[in-house]
């Protein structure tokens, strides 16, 4: 579980850097162009190709176009706040997961949920600041990235009967498909050095993807959900090494809040393997 949450950490930075220069739109494409081979490899060696079979392409569809704004918000909010900041919002996807689980599942809130994520609400305005000289445009479209997240989350605890990496193929399939139809308006030519980061990029997101997937396998979901929380150490530290910066009081006492929230909630439901941040 730690091996994919650096592997996410490290995905954050080098689409950060990239983003610098690149579209979110172009760097998801190619984020996408590196992974799905990839996992078409991993589909063969885990039962055969057959694997990425399917009933449900609408389902698939929708599922993609979610995500596709998941990915795309969330690279576009890393380029506009500081790294640990971007984490810290991020965090709050377990608590939209929960509230959505309501009128699209049909669930009811437990109590000791409800007021966690109360309790989350309360870290994510801490970090955001409404009305501060904090709040900023990166701060909304990272919550619409958690809230996209949250939504694809609730459709897989829905219709999670097809095969793991039909689910992750078609995910990754239908996000290549839409940016790659944007990029004649956001092409920007790559540099020479970074050609290596789309390639890294997308290695790492399957990488991530394959370890946490493994790490849920072997541990139940109240174990190995927790160590999602370690990638805030490596967002404080990437983003302090690369970009000089150095998360406030407001970040970090808005961070123990997220962080408890989810911790509470993932203790409380042991499905929390679905309540992953977006970049899972």
């Amino acid at each position: 579980m730690c091996a994919g949450v650096l592997c996410l950490a490290l995905g954050d930075a080098v689409s950060k850097w990239l983003g610098e220069v690149h579209s979110p739109l172009q760097i998801v494409f190619f984020r996408t162009l590196v992974s799905l081979p990839l996992i078409a490899l991993l589909a063969h060696f885990g039962g055969g190709l057959r694997k990425l079979q399917t009933r449900r392409p609408k389902v698939h569809l929708v599922r993609g176009v979610i995500y596709t704004g998941t990915m795309g918000f969330f690279v576009w909010g890393l380029t506009m706040l500081p790294l640990a900041e971007a984490t810290a919002i991020a965090f709050v996807a377990p608590m939209f997961v929960t509230l959505l689980s309501v009128p699209l599942l049909g669930e009811r809130i437990e109590l000791p949920v409800l007021v966690a994520s109360l309790v989350g609400f309360m870290g994510v305005l801490i970090v955001v600041r409404p009305g501060g000289e904090a709040f900023q445009l990166g701060s909304l479209v990272l919550i619409a990235a958690a809230v996209c997240y949250a939504l694809m989350m609730v459709t897989a605890r829905r219709y999670g009967r097809e095969h793991l990496w039909a689910m992750v193929f078609y995910m990754t399939l239908i996000p290549m498909l839409l940016t790659g139809l944007t990029l004649p308006w956001v092409w920007q030519t790559p540099y020479p050095w970074h050609w290596p980061g789309f390639l890294l990029s997308g290695v790492l997101g399957v990488g991530a993807t394959a370890f946490i997937t493994q790490a849920f396998r072997h541990a139940p979901a109240a174990i190995a959900a927790p160590f999602d929380y370690t990638a805030m150490l490596w967002a404080v530290l990437l983003g302090w090494w690369f970009w000089d910066e150095l998360p406030d009081i407001w970040v970090l006492v808005g961070s123990v809040l997220i962080i408890g929230s989810g911790l509470a909630i993932a203790h409380h439901d042991r499905r929390t393997s679905l309540k992953r941040r977006p970049t899972a």
